[in-house]
């Protein structure tokens, strides 16, 4: 039982994205543009880029032509840090915002198909065993990250 757990637990994020993949395709998103523009819409206008590149998972370099591509679309901006003219910081258009809204709708519809079957108490049940696996797992992460020492 354990060991299929972990696949599952494995599992179920790309399943995840794979049907929003497919339901979002029609409005012309990739999975890295949805994601990225989906992350800054949560996390809220004014982020640094690392910041962003840090909540989705990927080093800030990769991030960068995503970051271009939806400045070409018109939905974001990139703008410079006032403390920090190095950084940058995210911030979404008005142009963005019925797509978002598309995404959000998309998304919703998604999770109550995959929750079908739970009851609003199976789901909060889920949602407190899984922050127990993720704070594990976080603690572990912590545990097993050499530390780094100065010469």
């Amino acid at each position: 039982m354990a060991t299929s757990l972990g696949f599952r637990i494995a599992r179920l994020p790309h399943l995840w994205r794979s049907i929003l993949d497919r339901r979002l395709a029609p409005l012309g998103l990739t999975q890295t543009r949805w994601v990225t523009l989906y992350h800054l819409w949560r996390m809220g206008d004014g982020q640094p880029q690392c910041d962003l590149a840090r909540a989705i998972g990927v080093e800030a370099p990769s991030l960068v032509r995503t970051l271009g591509q939806l400045e070409e679309q018109g939905l974001i901006e990139r703008r410079a840090c006032e403390s920090d003219r190095r950084t940058k910081r995210l911030y979404l258009t008005d142009e963005a915002m019925p797509l978002l809204e598309k995404i959000g709708r998309v998304a919703d519809d998604a999770r109550q198909e995959m929750l079908d079957g739970l009851s609003d108490e199976d789901t909060a049940q889920l949602d407190r065993w899984l922050a127990v696996i993720e704070s594990n797992g976080l603690a572990l992460q912590e545990r097993d990250t050499p530390r780094q020492t100065d010469s």
